[in-house]
């Protein structure tokens, strides 16, 4: 059953209004907080605690209809301490970000994790994003190293905000799943993963080594963070020349290229199947 929580009927009430100037980068990072649409969203959104064990989740805006039918979601809202707010479908669509909004939209603590924590865990797999500029493809990007098992993801200071709608609907719930540090030089990413005995091979359809090539030569069992570029120009030659390799994706077929994400997702799978393999640093399985 839903929440016996006044319907909020005007899009002018002061908590929706709080919530929809989340949109917007600059109010993201004055209040360090953004939002979470979908159910899918919700739901790891309302399961997920900070590192000082305080729940990430703040609200949760449901329609009556969503409330209805993700009872589960309202419930682990709930549980969370969230305030949970019956909203008519315009308050949602007001405060929504998509076209066609799942009548469910939560407001979310930040997340991101300090680099310095990232490379006290020794990581044995990280992406980091370098100069990734569109929203949709830095998602989905965290989703593929998500899947891979990568144990971090590193956004620079050149890239997207973490925090921007589009990429948080396009990581469908990985942004809860895994440490993201965000905002830092790429040289301090390369030269922190670097002394934490870490591999950095940059990712780019120019490089001068072969991806089945490496594989077939045993090199890509060790601990390993992909650089991946901007969409339009890749990696500029200052960044291709920090890593201790620049690697291509083969393309075996006419296709010109491949796009960011694609790519992204072969080269961490890669790395995936060859540290589990024998000889690898781990599975990446493990918990």
């Amino acid at each position: 059953m839903p929440p016996a929580t006044p319907e909020l009927i005007s899009p002018r009430s002061a908590r929706v209004s709080a919530a929809r100037r989340l949109a917007k980068r600059n109010f993201r990072g004055k209040d360090r907080l953004f939002l979470a649409e979908g159910p899918q969203a919700a739901r790891e959104a309302a399961g997920h605690r900070g590192a000082d064990g305080s729940p990430t989740l703040v609200e949760l805006f449901a329609t009556l209809d969503a409330a209805e039918r993700y009872a589960d979601i309202i419930g682990a809202a709930r549980g969370a301490a969230a305030r949970v707010h019956l909203a008519s479908e315009d308050v949602i669509a007001d405060i929504s970000t998509t076209v066609t909004p799942q009548g469910l939209v939560g407001v979310c603590r930040f997340l991101d994790t300090p680099f310095e924590e990232i490379l006290a865990a020794r990581p044995k797999l990280v992406a980091v994003l370098a100069h990734v500029r569109d929203p949709g493809n830095a998602g989905t990007v965290l989703r593929c190293a998500d899947a891979a098992g990568a144990e971090a993801v590193i956004l620079t200071d050149a890239s997207v905000d973490l925090y921007n709608p589009k990429a948080v609907r396009a990581s469908v719930g990985s942004h809860f799943h895994l440490p993201v540090a965000v905002g830092v030089p790429v040289e301090r990413a390369v030269d922190g993963l670097q002394d934490a005995g870490v591999r950095i091979l940059a990712a780019d359809g120019a490089g001068d080594r072969d991806l089945d090539e490496e594989l077939d030569k045993g090199t890509m069992g060790g601990p390993t963070a992909w650089v991946f570029g901007n969409e339009a120009w890749g990696l500029p030659e200052e960044t291709r020349a920090l890593a201790d390799a620049v690697v291509r994706v083969p393309i075996h077929g006419k296709a010109e290229s491949l796009n960011l994400a694609t790519a992204a997702a072969v080269c961490l799978y890669a790395s995936a199947r060859a540290q589990r393999a024998s000889g690898g640093c781990r599975s990446v399985t493990q918990s």
